[in-house]
């Protein structure tokens, strides 16, 4: 998280973070301007997932892993509503990618189309048309959008 949050305060932006509290790992990151903490992660991932237009994911651990196999399920089965995402840094995803065709679609647990569910990229201009292409017209119609076009 900390990426998306320094990336919105060198920007100019508001940098709000959504914490969990944990007893070693997690501490909140210098770059935050207001934030939020949650007791459980399921919390988290609710919040995060209800309030986001499109999904940003930079190479991380486990909860990582956990937020992007889970916003993959719910977009396959249609639970969450069409959204853009964008995996940044190929050398870091490619493995996941390999998995994903060389076993997954092998074993016949996913679908072909399923792999179209991300972009995989190291292009930050590639990324934002990427989302700006995916994103649902309504969104780009809502005043409380605009200003990320």
């Amino acid at each position: 998280m900390e990426a998306a949050n320094r990336g919105a305060k060198e920007g100019g932006g508001l940098s709000l973070g959504c914490n969990i509290k944990l007893p070693f790992e997690q501490k909140l990151n210098p770059y935050v301007d207001e934030k939020i903490e949650f007791e459980f992660f399921f919390t988290r991932k609710v919040i995060l997932r209800k309030n986001s237009v499109a999904y940003v994911l930079m190479p991380g651990g486990f909860g990582t892993m956990d937020e992007i196999f889970e916003v993959f399920t719910l977009l396959q089965t249609g639970k969450l509503p069409s959204r853009p995402v964008v995996c940044m840094g190929v050398r870091y995803w490619k493995h996941l990618g390999n998995f994903l065709r060389e076993t997954m679609l092998e074993a016949g647990t996913i679908s072909p189309g399923d792999l179209d569910l991300a972009l995989v990229t190291d292009d930050i201009d590639e990324a934002i048309e990427y989302i700006k292409s995916k994103l649902p017209q309504a969104l780009v119609e809502k005043e409380e959008y605009a200003d990320i076009y």
